[in-house]
């Protein structure tokens, strides 16, 4: 068993206040006896409409930068896994990377994965200010289970969750700013349990809370079951998590093993 720390939040755009608040929420998690510690998409600091590609660009940092530096001292100070985001640079200016990662107990990052689906969509376009990844690593092993990292608007693509699960992932983090809008709580809803029940796995969603954003952070097991919905409450909320039950629901409901993919593959997906 697994104690799973879900961190709900509204950041500043001023990332120098943000910061000092995830090392508390990550401290206040391990007092608390989390082994794992997740945070929502754009925690770093968050970025308005009226913020400019430059500006963004120039708060952006590498993976090895302050912003991410103090969170692995901090993980390693209080022997507890996170995983976090970050808008990290790239090598185009003006343009930056929707990052999520995974810091070990030991202060090391073991994990990194920047979004591949970027949100150009209901009126939206994040291409204008960001790059999309162009790999999908491999699960990141740690000692609550197998991550697979996906960010936000990937929950719309079921192909990057399943290949994560059939890649040996048993839990999906899913870092998130689920933006505001009609029927946007009841998608978020119905596909963090769609991705969960049809991989057998359990999703992790932090989700962000408040600007533009839905909050209702979430923790649904392999049977889609909800453990735990954060609604609007800002803060940390626990769920208790075992990899055994990933490892039964997938034998009684094999799902990943009854796939035809040697029919798939006749159609271009």
């Amino acid at each position: 068993m697994s104690k799973i720390a879900i961190v709900q939040f509204k950041a500043s755009t001023d990332k120098t206040k943000n910061l000092p608040r995830i090392l508390r929420y990550i401290k206040q998690a391990a007092r608390n006896h989390a082994d794992l510690c997740a945070f929502p998409e754009y925690m770093m600091f968050f970025t308005p409409a009226s913020q400019s590609a430059k500006q963004v660009a120039q708060q952006a940092e590498t993976i090895n930068g302050k912003f991410v530096s103090a969170i692995s001292e901090c993980a390693r100070q209080n022997s507890i896994i996170v995983v976090g985001t970050m808008l990290e640079k790239s090598k185009k200016k003006d343009r930056v990377y929707d990052t999520s990662f995974v810091v070990n107990k030991s202060g090391k990052i073991i994990g990194k994965y920047r979004k591949i689906h970027l949100y150009d969509a209901l009126g939206f376009k994040e291409s204008a200010k960001m790059l999309a990844g162009k790999t999908i690593p491999l699960p990141t092993k740690t000692s609550v289970g197998k991550l697979g990292m996906i960010i936000c608007y990937d929950l719309r693509f079921p192909e990057l969750s399943r290949a994560l699960a059939s890649s040996g992932s048993e839990i999906l983090i899913v870092p998130s700013a689920w933006v505001n809008g009609p029927m946007k709580e009841e998608h978020w809803f119905t596909l963090n349990k769609s991705r969960a029940m049809e991989n057998g796995c359990y999703v992790i969603a932090p989700d962000h809370l408040g600007h533009i954003y839905t909050g209702r952070s979430l923790a649904v097991d392999p049977y889609g079951r909800i453990l735990l919905d954060m609604k609007k409450r800002q803060g940390i909320g626990y769920v208790n998590i075992s990899i055994s039950v990933v490892k039964s629901i997938r034998k009684k409901l094999p799902l990943l093993k009854n796939r035809r993919t040697d029919l798939y593959s006749n159609f271009r997906l």
